[in-house]
């Protein structure tokens, strides 16, 4: 049976394997899920669904997105914002809806576990298949874990956090508007608390 929390030995493994230190792990997990074990119930990892990145997959897949907005405006718009976020049954409720209209984009268009890594970086994290990605985050905070670490590797970002370059991974991991969302600073006064 797979470990319900992640230990101080696997932070410290992850930590060994990215050339990092542990509270710079900590901290990215502390401003992602605040610290939460990446689920919210059991099979069920933590999400939020990124409606703008739904129309963004559709839109790549040659399905004209903005006809299947009427009625669905809270899972389906073209441009990033808070506004539909709720909480986690919520969350499900908007995921379920977008699969009936298409489930690989659907999948692909949520953050998944304790690290809100975007089911689109499936590959970058060692899967096939989206739907593969999908099961590892449901099986425990271990998989996730390791998934998260496999996008640090694959994508560059172990310097900045072995640096403590927090705007450089910010801006890598959580996109643009990271400043907006005071994404650097959050890493930072995290990383600080994780020293003490």
């Amino acid at each position: 049976m797979a470990a319900l929390h992640l230990t101080d030995q696997d932070f410290a493994a992850a930590a060994e394997r990215l050339g990092t230190d542990v509270p710079s792990l900590r901290a990215v997990h502390e401003v992602e899920t605040g610290g939460s074990n990446g689920f919210w119930a059991p099979g069920k990892p933590v999400i939020l669904f990124e409606g703008h990145v739904f129309w963004q997959q559709l839109a790549e897949r040659g399905i004209a997105p903005a006809p299947l907005a009427s009625g669905n405006e809270d899972i389906l718009y073209p441009r990033w914002t808070r506004a539909h976020y709720g909480n986690e049954r919520q969350e499900y409720a908007r995921l379920s809806r977008a699969l009936h209209i298409h489930e690989e984009a659907a999948l692909l268009s949520a953050s998944w576990g304790m690290f809100q890594v975007m089911g689109f970086n499936y590959g970058v994290c060692g899967f096939a298949t989206v739907h593969d990605f999908v099961r590892a985050m449901c099986e425990s905070p271990g998989a996730q874990l390791q998934a998260f670490v496999a996008f640090v590797e694959r994508q560059g970002l172990a310097t900045f956090l072995r640096e403590h370059r927090w705007a450089d991974f910010a801006r890598r991991y959580n996109g643009p508007g990271y400043a907006r969302n005071r994404y650097d600073t959050k890493l930072a006064e995290a990383y600080r608390a994780h020293l003490e």
